[in-house]
């Protein structure tokens, strides 16, 4: 959440930033309750300060035999005025905090200002996409003709938007997370975690996800617990509630998990396949900095991500997300679009983005600076590294043959058994 500090004395610059993103998003509201807060407060330390002023003075007049019944019945009377004003701000923090939990982060100040995904600006390229020689099919349509990948068996034991993995397509998939896993814990030092698969609602709040995105989770009616919609939210959330030690600054753990989403989507094409399913897997790699370091983190995540395919050598783009199409929680997000020859375009593969502090003040999360010893809010990051179905659905595009089978990448290959083609 945003700091209530920075939105009373910057309120101009806050709503400024706000309404990049949306021309709509306002804290008018906000500032009226803060404005009442405080006033209720110096009406309630005004009074405390009188109360304490007629304690004091109640020992003096029964030493001098003087009758102390008004000054008592004052004293009551005042500590009654108290009480109710004091539950007055506390009913006034629980909306402000309300109001808070409500509010998107503040985008970066140098990020385009847009109004959708039509408006991201493209950084860079890598890879060239190939040039078939005959007609690329979709990766549902090769996975089915393969028997690798069963969607109807899937919809008989779940329901839509959901997919099977069989044979040599579910040893592909565990291959391509095992490849993962071992790219980022051991080239790029991360701490792999293999946390739980469903959360509490305070780990919800602390990402960010909730109260906003409710309706999007998946969450048990017996229990307060939610299923994950990524690892981000189990990952950020191991610190919360405590001060980590700066000269152990910056953090990276990494980890697998499938992750569940109620997300309608948007109708047609991508809701086939594997591009936007309720379940899918996913490595995530989460980073805590210092805040001074926070970007430079973010480039290093983000080309973290790029290795991956590069590795894999699919063709892919970086694109900068503008202030409209920008996360609840993110201050600066980019995404890696992955070539898909059936689409004729570029499909999100992962989203590489810093919250800033935001996150750290919804769950808690500080730091003691080795230096001065001060107490200061993280900086986090997170970007995934890569969504695993996305992954297998651009190999199958992009090393497609004209006979129906598939060219495994040459990364994946001592994964896969020293297999070379799906067949």
């Amino acid at each position: 959440m945003l700091d209530i500090k920075r939105i009373r004395y910057n309120h101009e610059e806050v709503e400024s930033l706000l309404k990049r993103r949306n021309p709509n998003l306002s804290i008018g509201c906000l500032l009226e309750l803060d404005t009442e807060r405080r006033k209720r407060l110096v009406e309630s330390e005004n009074m405390k300060s009188e109360q304490n002023k007629a304690s004091k003075q109640v020992p003096s007049m029964k030493k001098q035999g003087l009758d102390v019944s008004d000054t008592l019945k004052e004293m009551k009377d005042i500590a009654d005025k108290i009480r109710i004003i004091d539950d007055e701000i506390k009913c006034l923090d629980i909306r402000i905090e309300e109001e808070l939990l409500k509010i998107p982060n503040v985008p970066n100040p140098q990020i385009a200002v847009g109004k959708t995904d039509r408006d991201n600006m493209e950084v860079r390229r890598w890879g060239e996409s190939r040039n078939f020689d005959f007609e690329p099919m979709a990766h549902w349509d090769i996975g089915t003709k393969l028997n690798i990948l069963d969607f109807e068996r899937a919809v008989k034991i779940a329901g839509p938007r959901f997919s099977m993995f069989k044979g040599l397509g579910a040893l592909l998939e565990r291959s391509i997370i095992s490849y993962m896993l071992d790219k980022h814990t051991v080239d790029h030092g991360f701490t792999e975690i293999a946390p739980p698969f469903m959360v509490n609602k305070e780990s919800m709040i602390g990402t960010g996800q909730l109260p906003k995105f409710e309706d999007d989770m998946f969450k048990l009616k017996s229990k307060d617990y939610y299923l994950i919609p990524t690892a981000e939210v189990p990952v950020t959330n191991i610190f919360r509630d405590e001060v980590l030690d700066g000269a152990k600054l910056p953090m990276y753990m990494t980890a697998y998990t499938p992750c569940f989403r109620a997300e309608a989507g948007s109708a047609g094409r991508d809701t086939r396949g594997l591009i936007r399913n309720h379940q899918f897997d996913k490595v995530e790699m989460v980073m805590y900095s210092t805040p001074e370091d926070s970007y430079r983190q973010l480039e290093i995540l983000t080309i973290f991500a790029e290795e991956i395919l590069k590795d894999l050598k699919l063709p892919y783009r970086v694109v900068e997300l503008c202030t409209g199409d920008l996360g609840f929680s993110s201050a600066k997000t980019y995404d890696l679009e992955v070539w898909m020859p059936s689409y004729g375009r570029y499909v999100e593969i992962s989203s590489c983005s810093n919250f800033e502090d935001f996150q750290a003040r919804r769950a808690n999360i500080r730091y003691r600076r080795s230096d001065n010893k001060k107490v200061e809010y993280i900086h986090t990051l997170n970007g995934s590294g890569l969504a695993v179905g996305r992954t297998f659905a651009a190999i199958l595009e992009n090393y497609q043959n004209d006979d129906g089978t598939v060219t495994i990448p040459e990364v994946l290959r001592p994964y896969m058994r020293g297999m070379e083609i799906i067949i």
